[in-house]
Protein backbone atom coordinates (compact mmCIF):
# COMPACT_ATOMS: atom_id res chain seq x y z
CA UNK A 1 0.00 0.00 0.00
CA UNK A 2 2.47 2.44 -1.36
CA UNK A 3 4.52 1.85 2.71
CA UNK A 4 0.99 2.91 4.47
CA UNK A 5 0.04 0.93 7.68
CA UNK A 6 -2.70 -0.31 7.04
CA UNK A 7 -4.64 0.94 10.70
CA UNK A 8 -3.17 4.67 8.76
CA UNK A 9 -5.93 4.10 6.13
CA UNK A 10 -8.36 2.59 8.91
CA UNK A 11 -8.02 5.07 11.75
CA UNK A 12 -11.68 6.81 12.81
CA UNK A 13 -11.60 10.50 12.69
CA UNK A 14 -12.00 10.52 16.47
CA UNK A 15 -7.99 9.25 17.33
CA UNK A 16 -4.97 10.82 16.86
CA UNK A 17 -1.38 9.55 17.18
CA UNK A 18 1.16 10.11 19.54
CA UNK A 19 4.73 11.29 18.52
CA UNK A 20 6.33 7.74 19.22
CA UNK A 21 3.35 6.05 17.45
CA UNK A 22 1.03 4.87 19.70
CA UNK A 23 -2.43 5.14 18.74
CA UNK A 24 -5.17 6.49 21.35
CA UNK A 25 -8.80 7.97 21.10
CA UNK A 26 -9.25 11.28 21.42
CA UNK A 27 -10.59 10.29 25.34
CA UNK A 28 -7.33 8.96 25.85
CA UNK A 29 -5.23 12.02 24.47
CA UNK A 30 -6.98 14.58 26.48
CA UNK A 31 -6.05 12.48 29.91
CA UNK A 32 -2.70 12.48 28.69
CA UNK A 33 -2.58 16.11 27.83
CA UNK A 34 -4.38 17.03 31.41
CA UNK A 35 -1.77 15.35 33.81
CA UNK A 36 -0.32 17.53 36.25
CA UNK A 37 -2.84 20.05 35.57
CA UNK A 38 -2.80 22.94 38.37
CA UNK A 39 -0.58 20.54 39.91
CA UNK A 40 3.10 23.18 38.76
CA UNK A 41 4.32 25.94 38.47
CA UNK A 42 5.46 29.11 41.19
CA UNK A 43 3.57 31.65 42.96
CA UNK A 44 2.85 33.76 39.80
CA UNK A 45 1.26 31.15 37.66
CA UNK A 46 0.40 27.38 37.67
CA UNK A 47 2.09 26.09 34.43
CA UNK A 48 3.75 22.66 33.74
CA UNK A 49 7.05 23.91 32.44
CA UNK A 50 9.68 26.04 33.46
CA UNK A 51 11.86 28.83 30.78
CA UNK A 52 14.92 29.01 29.75
CA UNK A 53 15.81 32.57 30.12
CA UNK A 54 17.32 33.86 26.79
CA UNK A 55 19.54 36.49 28.79
CA UNK A 56 21.31 34.61 30.95
CA UNK A 57 20.35 31.18 29.80
CA UNK A 58 19.32 30.23 33.52
CA UNK A 59 15.93 27.51 33.83
CA UNK A 60 13.50 29.57 36.27
CA UNK A 61 9.48 28.70 36.87
CA UNK A 62 8.72 32.14 35.05
CA UNK A 63 9.75 35.76 34.06
CA UNK A 64 8.49 37.46 37.28
CA UNK A 65 10.98 34.33 39.12
CA UNK A 66 13.84 35.74 37.08
CA UNK A 67 13.17 39.14 37.56
CA UNK A 68 12.93 38.42 41.05
CA UNK A 69 16.09 36.39 41.81
CA UNK A 70 17.76 38.97 39.86
CA UNK A 71 16.18 41.66 41.88
CA UNK A 72 17.58 39.60 45.59
CA UNK A 73 21.03 39.52 43.61
CA UNK A 74 21.18 43.09 44.89
CA UNK A 75 23.93 43.60 41.70
CA UNK A 76 22.58 46.50 39.98
CA UNK A 77 25.17 46.08 37.33
CA UNK A 78 23.89 42.25 36.67
CA UNK A 79 20.37 43.18 37.09
CA UNK A 80 18.01 42.67 33.88
CA UNK A 81 15.07 41.07 33.24
CA UNK A 82 13.46 38.40 30.60
CA UNK A 83 12.76 39.85 27.62
CA UNK A 84 9.35 37.97 27.14
CA UNK A 85 9.11 37.46 23.30
CA UNK A 86 12.36 36.46 22.97
CA UNK A 87 12.58 32.90 25.18
CA UNK A 88 12.95 30.33 22.54
CA UNK A 89 13.41 26.82 25.11
CA UNK A 90 11.11 25.64 27.73
CA UNK A 91 11.43 22.13 29.83
CA UNK A 92 8.41 20.14 30.62
CA UNK A 93 7.51 19.53 34.19
CA UNK A 94 6.82 16.48 34.30
CA UNK A 95 9.43 14.30 31.40
CA UNK A 96 11.81 17.17 32.20
CA UNK A 97 12.20 17.18 28.20
CA UNK A 98 14.06 20.56 26.85
CA UNK A 99 12.46 21.96 23.93
CA UNK A 100 11.24 24.76 21.73
CA UNK A 101 8.24 26.89 22.86
CA UNK A 102 5.03 24.68 22.14
CA UNK A 103 1.44 23.74 24.05
CA UNK A 104 1.99 20.36 24.06
CA UNK A 105 5.23 18.45 24.69
CA UNK A 106 6.96 16.96 22.26
CA UNK A 107 8.15 13.98 24.13
CA UNK A 108 5.47 13.09 26.74
CA UNK A 109 2.29 14.94 25.14
CA UNK A 110 1.52 17.03 28.19
CA UNK A 111 -0.59 20.30 27.36
CA UNK A 112 2.18 22.48 29.19
CA UNK A 113 -0.62 25.22 29.62
CA UNK A 114 -4.08 25.37 28.90
CA UNK A 115 -3.72 28.84 27.90
CA UNK A 116 -1.01 29.73 25.44
CA UNK A 117 0.22 32.98 23.55
CA UNK A 118 3.23 31.76 20.97
CA UNK A 119 3.76 35.41 20.42
CA UNK A 120 4.12 36.01 24.26
CA UNK A 121 5.48 32.63 25.12
CA UNK A 122 2.80 32.23 28.22
CA UNK A 123 1.76 29.46 29.56
CA UNK A 124 -1.11 29.31 32.60
CA UNK A 125 -3.12 26.34 33.54
CA UNK A 126 -5.50 28.63 35.22
CA UNK A 127 -7.93 29.87 32.34
CA UNK A 128 -10.06 31.23 35.11
CA UNK A 129 -8.77 34.73 34.79
CA UNK A 130 -9.71 35.16 31.37
CA UNK A 131 -6.52 35.57 29.73
CA UNK A 132 -6.13 37.00 26.13
CA UNK A 133 -3.96 38.74 24.23
CA UNK A 134 -3.76 42.26 23.08
CA UNK A 135 -2.14 43.11 20.02
CA UNK A 136 -2.22 47.00 20.39
CA UNK A 137 -0.53 46.02 24.01
CA UNK A 138 1.86 43.49 22.29
CA UNK A 139 1.37 41.85 25.97
CA UNK A 140 -1.39 39.22 27.66
CA UNK A 141 -3.82 40.67 29.57
CA UNK A 142 -6.62 39.37 31.90
CA UNK A 143 -9.98 39.57 32.99
CA UNK A 144 -11.52 38.47 29.62
CA UNK A 145 -11.30 40.29 26.11
CA UNK A 146 -15.17 41.05 25.97
CA UNK A 147 -14.71 42.80 29.67
CA UNK A 148 -12.07 45.23 27.50
CA UNK A 149 -11.16 47.98 25.29
CA UNK A 150 -7.47 49.16 24.02
CA UNK A 151 -7.30 52.45 24.51
CA UNK A 152 -4.76 54.25 21.68
CA UNK A 153 -3.98 57.16 23.71
CA UNK A 154 -3.41 55.61 26.91
CA UNK A 155 -1.75 53.04 25.35
CA UNK A 156 -3.77 50.56 27.00
CA UNK A 157 -6.24 47.89 28.02
CA UNK A 158 -8.92 49.32 29.82
CA UNK A 159 -12.57 47.88 31.32
CA UNK A 160 -15.31 48.75 29.31
CA UNK A 161 -16.86 51.30 31.96
CA UNK A 162 -14.43 53.22 31.64
CA UNK A 163 -15.19 53.86 27.62
CA UNK A 164 -16.76 56.86 27.18
CA UNK A 165 -15.59 58.24 30.95
CA UNK A 166 -12.14 58.60 31.81
CA UNK A 167 -9.47 61.06 31.41
CA UNK A 168 -6.58 59.94 28.26
CA UNK A 169 -3.16 60.60 29.49
CA UNK A 170 -1.11 59.24 27.43
CA UNK A 171 1.20 55.86 27.98
CA UNK A 172 -0.89 56.24 31.53
CA UNK A 173 0.54 52.74 32.16
CA UNK A 174 4.20 52.82 30.40
CA UNK A 175 5.23 54.53 34.27
CA UNK A 176 6.06 53.57 37.65
CA UNK A 177 3.46 53.18 40.46
CA UNK A 178 3.93 56.76 42.27
CA UNK A 179 3.44 54.80 45.36
CA UNK A 180 5.89 51.15 45.25
CA UNK A 181 7.66 52.42 42.08
CA UNK A 182 6.95 49.28 40.24
CA UNK A 183 6.63 49.26 36.33
CA UNK A 184 2.40 49.54 35.75
CA UNK A 185 2.11 48.31 32.07
CA UNK A 186 2.97 44.95 32.44
CA UNK A 187 2.12 44.59 36.33
CA UNK A 188 0.44 41.40 37.47
CA UNK A 189 -1.49 43.48 40.33
CA UNK A 190 -4.47 45.26 39.50
CA UNK A 191 -3.91 48.75 38.29
CA UNK A 192 -6.83 51.79 39.22
CA UNK A 193 -7.16 54.44 36.55
CA UNK A 194 -7.77 57.64 38.96
CA UNK A 195 -10.39 60.36 38.35
CA UNK A 196 -7.36 62.41 36.81
CA UNK A 197 -6.83 60.00 34.15
CA UNK A 198 -3.02 58.62 35.86
CA UNK A 199 -2.42 55.03 37.41
CA UNK A 200 -1.66 53.55 40.27
CA UNK A 201 -1.61 49.91 41.81
CA UNK A 202 -5.65 49.48 43.39
CA UNK A 203 -3.38 47.90 46.47
CA UNK A 204 -1.09 51.20 46.87
CA UNK A 205 -4.45 53.26 46.41
CA UNK A 206 -5.82 51.25 49.26
CA UNK A 207 -2.98 51.93 51.43
CA UNK A 208 -3.54 55.63 50.66
CA UNK A 209 -7.22 55.13 51.72
CA UNK A 210 -6.18 54.05 54.95
CA UNK A 211 -3.17 56.87 55.83
CA UNK A 212 -6.24 59.52 54.98
CA UNK A 213 -4.42 60.40 51.56
CA UNK A 214 -6.96 61.20 48.47
CA UNK A 215 -4.89 63.19 46.13
CA UNK A 216 -3.18 61.56 43.34
CA UNK A 217 0.71 61.61 44.06
CA UNK A 218 1.25 62.62 40.14
CA UNK A 219 -1.37 65.61 39.86
CA UNK A 220 -2.75 65.98 43.47
CA UNK A 221 -6.18 66.16 42.07
CA UNK A 222 -8.48 64.61 44.35
CA UNK A 223 -9.02 60.42 43.58
CA UNK A 224 -12.48 60.34 44.73
CA UNK A 225 -15.53 62.04 45.47
CA UNK A 226 -15.01 64.26 48.61
CA UNK A 227 -18.13 66.16 48.50
CA UNK A 228 -18.82 65.05 52.07
CA UNK A 229 -15.27 66.04 53.39
CA UNK A 230 -15.90 69.64 52.25
CA UNK A 231 -19.47 69.87 53.73
CA UNK A 232 -17.49 68.29 56.95
CA UNK A 233 -14.65 71.46 56.42
CA UNK A 234 -18.23 73.95 55.59
CA UNK A 235 -19.41 73.17 59.03
CA UNK A 236 -16.01 73.26 60.65
CA UNK A 237 -14.95 76.37 59.32
CA UNK A 238 -18.41 77.87 60.55
CA UNK A 239 -17.55 77.22 63.75
CA UNK A 240 -14.76 78.41 64.18
CA UNK A 241 -14.30 81.93 63.98
CA UNK A 242 -11.21 83.90 62.78
CA UNK A 243 -9.64 86.16 65.46
CA UNK A 244 -9.99 90.07 64.42
CA UNK A 245 -7.31 90.73 63.56
CA UNK A 246 -7.28 87.78 60.69
CA UNK A 247 -10.79 88.35 59.65
CA UNK A 248 -9.70 90.78 56.70
CA UNK A 249 -7.13 88.74 55.91
CA UNK A 250 -7.48 87.14 52.31
CA UNK A 251 -4.84 84.96 50.30
CA UNK A 252 -3.99 83.25 46.79
CA UNK A 253 -5.13 79.73 46.44
CA UNK A 254 -5.04 77.39 43.25
CA UNK A 255 -7.15 74.58 43.26
CA UNK A 256 -5.71 70.75 42.78
CA UNK A 257 -9.25 70.41 41.05
CA UNK A 258 -10.34 72.65 38.74
CA UNK A 259 -6.78 74.46 38.75
CA UNK A 260 -8.52 77.80 39.07
CA UNK A 261 -6.55 80.30 41.59
CA UNK A 262 -8.43 82.78 42.85
CA UNK A 263 -8.14 84.87 46.29
CA UNK A 264 -10.44 83.88 49.27
CA UNK A 265 -10.73 84.78 52.37
CA UNK A 266 -7.80 82.99 55.07
CA UNK A 267 -8.93 81.00 57.59
CA UNK A 268 -6.21 78.81 59.63
CA UNK A 269 -8.30 75.13 58.96
CA UNK A 270 -8.68 75.67 55.40
CA UNK A 271 -9.10 77.44 52.20
CA UNK A 272 -12.28 76.84 49.94
CA UNK A 273 -12.20 77.06 46.02
CA UNK A 274 -15.13 79.40 45.17
CA UNK A 275 -15.25 77.97 41.43
CA UNK A 276 -15.87 74.17 42.29
CA UNK A 277 -15.97 74.44 46.08
CA UNK A 278 -13.00 71.97 46.77
CA UNK A 279 -10.95 72.53 49.44
CA UNK A 280 -8.00 70.72 47.65
CA UNK A 281 -6.56 74.00 47.39
CA UNK A 282 -3.06 75.53 47.99
CA UNK A 283 -1.92 79.12 48.94
CA UNK A 284 0.35 80.47 46.38
CA UNK A 285 1.68 84.45 45.41
CA UNK A 286 -0.42 86.55 44.86
CA UNK A 287 -1.14 88.30 41.53
CA UNK A 288 1.45 91.05 41.17
CA UNK A 289 3.83 90.40 44.57
CA UNK A 290 7.28 89.77 44.18
CA UNK A 291 9.00 86.77 45.48
CA UNK A 292 11.53 87.23 48.19
CA UNK A 293 14.99 86.48 47.41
Amino acid sequence: MDGLDRHDLLMDSDERKLQDGIFVNSSSLDVLRGRGRMEHGCPHYRRRCKIRAPCCDKVFDCRHCHNEAMAKEGNDLQFHEVPRHMVEEVICALCKTEQRVKQICEKCAVCMGEYFCEKCKFFDDDVSKGQFHCDACGICRVGGSDNFFHCERCGCCYAKSLQNGHSCVENSTQQNCPVCFEYLFDSVKDISVLRCGHTMHLQCLREMHRHSRYTCPTCSKSVCDMSKMWEQLDREIAATPMPETYQDKKVWILCNDCGVDSEVQFHIIAQKCHHCCSYNTRQIKGKGQSTSQ
